[in-house]
C-alpha cells in the first residue's frame, strides 16, 4: 500500500505524517502493495479535516472526518474506512475487477455481520420540466435535502441539493 500525503493550508509535520501512517497503515492489510492510498490534511480555522481516497477499479472508497484535532481526526477516519471495507467486502469482491486491489488474507476473512440493504419504501411522482435555480426553491418549499427534476433545458433528469455551506448542488448525468 502507497501513502500519498498531501497538505493545504496546513504544513506536513513530521509528528503529523507518522501519525497518518500508523493509523492508515492499519488498513495495509486490507489491500494489495500496489494500491495507492490519497490522504489530505487541511485545516479552516479551527477545523482540522483529513479525507482519505482509495481509488480501485470501479469504484472508489473514501472517508473524511473533521474535528478540532488533526490526530482525533486521523483516528476517527481510520474507524470509518475500516468499517467501509468489512460492509462491503462481499460487494467489492463480487465485482471481481476490485478483488485485484484487495489482500488475499482479507478476502478470504469470513464475514460475520453481512448487512442487507433494506428498502422501506418508495415512491413515485409525475416529474416537471424546469430549470435548476426553480427547483432550488420547490426544494426549499418542500424542506427537503434534494430535489429530482427534469432539466427543462437539456432534457434530463438532474438533481439539486442543499450543501452543508447552505449553497447549492447540481447533479447531472454524464454519458
Amino acid at each position: 500500500m502507497n501513502l500519498v500525503i498531501s497538505g493545504r493550508n496546513i504544513d506536513i509535520t513530521e509528528g503529523l505524517r507518522s501519525a497518518v501512517e500508523e493509523k492508515i497503515g492499519k488498513l495495509e492489510r486490507y489491500f494489495s502493495d500496489s494500491t495507492e492510498v490519497n490522504v489530505t490534511l487541511s485545516t479552516e480555522k479551527n477545523r482540522q479535516k483529513i479525507e482519505v481516497t482509495i481509488p480501485m477499479k470501479g469504484s472508489i472508497i473514501r472517508a473524511e472526518e473533521t474535528s478540532t484535532d488533526m490526530y482525533v481526526s486521523i483516528d476517527l477516519v481510520e474507524e470509518v474506512i475500516e468499517r467501509q471495507l468489512r460492509k462491503y467486502k462481499n460487494k467489492l469482491i463480487d465485482k471481481e475487477q476490485n478483488a485485484a486491489q484487495l489482500s488475499k488474507a482479507f478476502i478470504e476473512e469470513e464475514v460475520f455481520d453481512e448487512e442487507e440493504i433494506e428498502i422501506i419504501r418508495s415512491k413515485r411522482f409525475a416529474i416537471k420540466p424546469m430549470d435548476p435555480e426553480e427547483a432550488c426553491v420547490q426544494m426549499e418549499l418542500l424542506g427537503h435535502n434534494f430535489f429530482v427534476f427534469r432539466n427543462a433545458d437539456t432534457d434530463e433528469v438532474n438533481v439539486v441539493y442543499k450543501r452543508k455551506s447552505k449553497s447549492y448542488g447540481l447533479i447531472e448525468p454524464e454519458y
